[in-house]
């Protein structure tokens, strides 16, 4: 091959932020050239580094090579205090390794997280898998019983358990298989009752959880006063079960891929490294094909969600060397429009404060309603705009004690949910059909 064909097959970074530079002001998108230069220059270097994994020893956090570029930092801090929580501790025979996932681990694209979504590998040395978990239903109550609620956070919910027949629950038939939820009072109580298809009465215990326990997640809310915000946090666990041979079981059937997590502290890497042997040799290609999945369904099916779209879009092209593709969609989630994601998050967060206890800083649920509001005048237009404002100055009424909604806040919420990801939909699909490799890229995808 020529230097000139070759040139030709493998542009620049400066050529190909030219092209999304131009696909990007038919829209009136601004593309920072500079910025995106740097990071197409930067996942080149990535690629080119031997093995996947990266440490930032000043920082004291590991991940992905890839997935490095795009976290800051400077939002440690933070992100580490709010850990302090939800994380799940060691102790003798459990081996714990902490980190953040989803756009918590893109903080230098991802502008306007809604949630801070954390992802901990929790290892269990025990001799049999009862006993594994036997183990790991002390480890969840303990930490739910532990965190239940404190100084400006409330635990809301833990999964944990599997169905193993149908059951009607709250007037809801729920399948085998099916994720046991417990709020916060059924974590106390350590049980709670529900009915048979036939009518009959069951009681759930705690402990029946240790049967098949399935996908196991914590999710709080937490106030933040300093920051006048309320945020939802979450810790997705991936629980495996060590053997006393050395074998690596992970007890909900799938040991999880690491190509979206930064690790939080160092002194985990022994562990990581460990589990991460255990891993698949088609893990990549596996991990892609789900997000394709997901990409075909949240762009294909009601309701679409563009936003998830263009997210999963994001790591598949990051992790392709779909560079271009991947620089164009970092663009669009610095513009002002992309903040009513975050808002359709919050809405949730904001649900979840008004029918918390009090230990939440009431003001901070206020402040932050009044940024909501903020954000819909400045990136709305319309009836919309109206509607959305008017509903959120309904809660604000109600956060104060002006009116009290009642039933009426949930109709309102949902409502309210339904137009900001509508507007979200809108502006997604209509930047994602700017360049056409995406659009090509999308229909290309199978069912």
């Amino acid at each position: 091959m020529t230097e000139k064909n070759a040139e030709e097959q493998h542009p620049s970074a400066g050529e190909q932020v030219e092209r999304i530079v131009e696909a990007a002001r038919s829209l009136g998108v601004e593309v920072d050239q500079a910025d995106a230069t740097q990071w197409l220059t930067a996942m080149a270097g990535a690629q080119a580094a031997p093995g996947d994994l990266a440490v930032d020893a000043r920082a004291g956090i590991f991940g992905h090579r890839v997935t490095l570029l795009d976290f800051d930092p400077q939002v440690l801090e933070r992100y580490r205090r709010l850990a302090s929580i939800v994380e799940i501790p060691d102790r003798p025979g459990v081996e714990t390794a902490i980190s953040l996932s989803g756009s918590a681990a893109q903080s230098k694209v991802q502008l306007f997280p809604g949630d801070a979504d954390f992802f901990e590998r929790v290892n269990i040395q025990a001799a049999t898998r009862q006993e594994a978990c036997r183990i790991l239903a002390d480890l969840l109550r303990d930490k739910a019983l532990s965190c239940l609620r404190g100084e400006n956070y409330e635990l809301v919910e833990v999964k944990w358990g599997t169905f193993l027949q149908r059951v009607i629950r709250d007037g809801k038939e729920l399948k085998v298989g099916a994720p046991i939820s417990w709020s916060a009072e059924e974590v106390e109580r350590g049980y709670f009752d529900l009915f048979t298809p036939a009518g009959e009465p069951l009681t759930i215990h705690w402990d029946d959880g240790c049967q098949e326990p399935g996908w196991c997640k914590l999710d709080w809310v937490i106030a933040e006063p300093a920051e006048r915000r309320v945020v939802h946090a979450s810790n997705m666990l991936d629980v495996t079960w060590e053997t006393p041979t050395g074998e690596i079981v992970p007890l909900d059937g799938f040991l999880d891929p690491y190509f979206q997590e930064v690790y939080l502290d160092a002194q985990s890497i022994p562990l990581f490294t460990k589990l991460v042997r255990h891993l698949s040799p088609n893990a990549l290609q596996e991990y892609i094909g789900q997000l394709q999945h997901e990409v075909a369904k949240y762009s294909r099916r009601d309701p679409k969600n563009y936003g998830k779209v263009a997210k999963r879009l994001y790591n598949i092209f990051r992790l392709t060397g779909r560079w271009p593709e991947a620089a164009f969609i970092r663009e669009l989630f610095d513009e002002p429009a992309a903040l009513l994601y975050q808002v359709g998050s919050l809405l949730d967060t904001v649900d979840e404060a008004m029918t918390s206890g009090q230990t939440l800083d009431r003001d901070t649920v206020i402040d932050q309603v009044d940024d909501l509001i903020r954000t819909v005048v400045r990136v709305a237009e319309g009836p919309e705009e109206e509607q959305i404002v008017d509903a959120l100055l309904s809660l604000r009424d109600d956060l104060t004690g002006r009116r009290v909604l009642g039933e009426r806040r949930e109709d309102l919420l949902r409502a309210s949910y339904q137009k900001v990801s509508d507007l979200v939909n809108d502006y997604f699909r209509a930047r994602l059909s700017l360049l056409p490799e995406i659009m090509a890229y999308l229909e290309a995808l199978p069912d």
